[in-house]
């Protein structure tokens, strides 16, 4: 932890400033950052000493929908070896060209796995709380949560839980359906 700046007192102190009066932490701007999904600073205790965790925290539903996803471009390149991953390429005018018909082949098979995947509810998730005390930068925090959307009430309950010792996770087993555009 020697060279870690995350328990550096003048970037805890630098954090402390830039948290505002009515949330207890930063957000780290990205483009990731969505409804399902956010990457913040806030300051806490590890060890006995203040220390900042960057904190990555989304939806089960997003965990399970990236863990179907991979589970299935997996399946695809047994099936397609050279299967790398489809790229969408964009013209002049930024329209996105039409897919050739080997990618338009995966792209269908890989719907078809995943579709398969869900029916089964071959993937389960559960809400977790991994720590990485190795990180570059302070403690790094990986969360998912059965929540329907990461908002600031959400994020304030869970650091508010995770600095007091309080925090209980559902330990109950989850799997989703991808929602239709029909309904």
């Amino acid at each position: 932890m020697k060279n870690n700046d995350g328990f550096d007192p003048a970037e805890i102190a630098k954090i402390k400033s830039e948290i505002g009066e009515d949330q207890s932490y930063v957000v780290i701007e990205s483009e990731d950052n969505s409804d399902d999904f956010m990457n913040f600073y806030f300051v806490g205790q590890y060890e006995g000493k203040e220390a900042i965790y960057d904190a990555a925290i989304y939806t089960l539903r997003l965990q399970h929908s990236s863990e179907i996803h991979e589970l299935a471009e997996h399946k695809v390149a047994q099936k397609f070896p050279d299967y790398k991953s489809i790229s969408y390429e964009e013209d002049e005018n930024g329209d996105i060209e039409p897919l050739g018909d080997l990618e338009e082949e995966i792209g269908l098979y890989l719907t078809e796995v995943m579709d398969e995947l869900e029916e089964e509810e071959a993937v389960k998730v559960q809400e977790h709380v991994d720590m990485d005390e190795h990180a570059d930068f302070g403690i790094g925090l990986d969360v998912g949560l059965h929540v329907d959307a990461i908002t600031p009430a959400v994020i304030e309950k869970f650091i508010k839980d995770f600095n007091g010792d309080t925090l209980k996770l559902d330990k109950t087993h989850y799997s989703f359906q991808f929602e239709d555009d029909e309904d």
